[in-house]
This record gives C-alpha cells, sequence and structure tokens, in this order.
C-alpha cells in the first residue's frame, strides 16, 4: 500500500463528516429562518405552524454558520492531509481531532439557539450553558493543540536527507 492508498480512509471521513456538518448547517438555516419569520411553513407544502422558535437572531446565525464553517474547513483538512507532515498514526489522531472538534463546536452553538442564557462562554447554574461550555472548551483544546503542532512540525527544518 502506498502512503496515499493509508490516507484514502481518512480522507474519505473528513468529505463524509464536513458534509455531514454543511448539510446539519442546512438543517440549521431552516431554524434560523423559522425564527425570522416567526412561524414554520415551507412553502410550497400548505399550512402553517405557527410557533417562534427560541434563542436570537445572533445564536442561530452562529449556529448557521458554525456548522458551515466547521464543514468546509473538515473539507480543507482532507485536502491537505497528505501535505502534513506527520505518519499516518499522526494523521489518524487529527483527523479525529478535526472531527470531534467540528461537531462539539456546532452542538455547543445550538444550545445557545435552543436553550435561553445557554451562550457557554463561562461555566454558570445554568445546566445547558454549562453542556455549551464543556463542548467549546473540549472543542477548542483539541483544535489548538492541533494547529500547534501542525504548525510547529510544518515550520521546523526538513532534516537533512540521506542520499
Amino acid at each position: 500500500m502506498t502512503p496515499t492508498d493509508d490516507l484514502k480512509p481518512l480522507r474519505r471521513l473528513l468529505i463524509g463528516h464536513g458534509a455531514l456538518l454543511l448539510f446539519t448547517g442546512g438543517v440549521i438555516g431552516f431554524g434560523f429562518l423559522f425564527h425570522l419569520i416567526g412561524a414554520i411553513k415551507l412553502w410550497p407544502f400548505p399550512g402553517v405552524i405557527d410557533f417562534q422558535m427560541p434563542g436570537s437572531y445572533k445564536a442561530w446565525r452562529m449556529s448557521h454558520l458554525e456548522a458551515l464553517m466547521n464543514g468546509s474547513i473538515i473539507w480543507l483538512i482532507a485536502a491537505l492531509l497528505p501535505h502534513l507532515p506527520f505518519t499516518i498514526a499522526g494523521l489518524r489522531r487529527i483527523t479525529w481531532g478535526i472531527i470531534v472538534t467540528g461537531w462539539t463546536l456546532v452542538a455547543g452553538s445550538m444550545c445557545d439557539a435552543l436553550f435561553p442564557d445557554s451562550r457557554g462562554l463561562a461555566a454558570n447554574s445554568v445546566l445547558t450553558n454549562n453542556i455549551a461550555f464543556g463542548l467549546f472548551y473540549i472543542g477548542i483544546l483539541i483544535v489548538m493543540a492541533i494547529l500547534a503542532l501542525i504548525a510547529w512540525r510544518s515550520l521546523r527544518p526538513e532534516p537533512p536527507s540521506s542520499s
């Protein structure tokens, strides 16, 4: 097996999770739309459900964009994977770390859209806020570690070749 063959399952995972996050961003976009219009209606289908989605404009916009950005970044990582200076084991850890990060950040941002007082910026007495905070904390720690490792490995001088 060539190194490219070893990367194929990892790249497929990243592409698949990126697509799911982009799809999730579209679904969240419907929640955002329903929040904006103050009802649930899907033209051209008949009927309207008079229901105001909870949350704020800002929270729904952020949740929608969080999913779209994370899905796009995961696709970018899939494209860059063959160029990252890591062993296959390191690339596997990066793959799963990026996937976990994408989903934790989107799930945390949805807490803000769906539950009052759940921005997740700091721990407090609101359970859903603490869930969001914990999800953000996990995602941010993982992505910061991954980015630091990529920068360190990519910017250090290459060892001399033995030819």
